[in-house]
């Protein structure tokens, strides 16, 4: 299947499943799908400029990294749609809502550095979408949290993509000046 094919596959799957759930990207109305479809482009980026990337799990990765979090979808589901290591992927990179909030990124980062470099690439991607400007109701408290959020994401993941990396030390240095 080519990776087009993977594609548009995924994306149709990932769009019902945050669609059925009346998802939108935090603080508008865009729906979001375009989260994920931006994530997908910095992946897309990234594998051009990656030696021995593969794009086509990671596309998958990157269309499929909030289904589990966002939405009822079975890990099974997910498992027999696409594959064991894509569902393996989407776990990792899906915090586990047993933790407490402050222990629930660590947790996820951990889990990410145990599976391949791909997966890192999607939690990177992940970032520097989010690296928008910040919604009006957050505090400064809130802002400052995120950005640091973003700071040790880099750090923990350091050695998983340079592009990616680069690019979300350009986004933390932007955000919110």
């Amino acid at each position: 299947m080519s990776i087009q094919d993977i594609y548009q596959t995924t994306i149709q799957f990932a769009a019902q499943k945050h669609t059925d759930q009346n998802q939108t990207i935090p603080g508008t109305n865009l729906p979001y799908i375009v989260h994920l479809s931006n994530v997908a482009m910095e992946i897309l980026l990234a594998s051009e400029r990656t030696e021995n990337f593969d794009g086509e799990f990671a596309i998958q990765l990157a269309l499929l990294h909030d289904v589990l979090e966002d939405t009822p979808t079975p890990y099974e589901e997910l498992e027999k749609t696409f594959s064991k290591s894509v569902a393996e992927g989407v776990l990792a990179l899906t915090k586990n809502a047993d933790l407490d909030k402050d222990e629930k990124m660590m947790d996820s980062l951990n889990r990410i550095k145990k599976l391949p470099k791909e997966v890192w690439a999607v939690k990177l991607a992940d970032r520097i979408t989010n690296l928008q400007p910040p919604p009006a109701h957050w505090s400064e408290e809130k802002i400052k949290k995120y950005k640091l959020e973003a700071e040790i994401i880099r750090h923990e993941l350091r050695g998983g993509n340079e592009y990616l990396e680069k690019r979300l030390e350009q986004k933390i240095q932007e955000y919110n000046q």
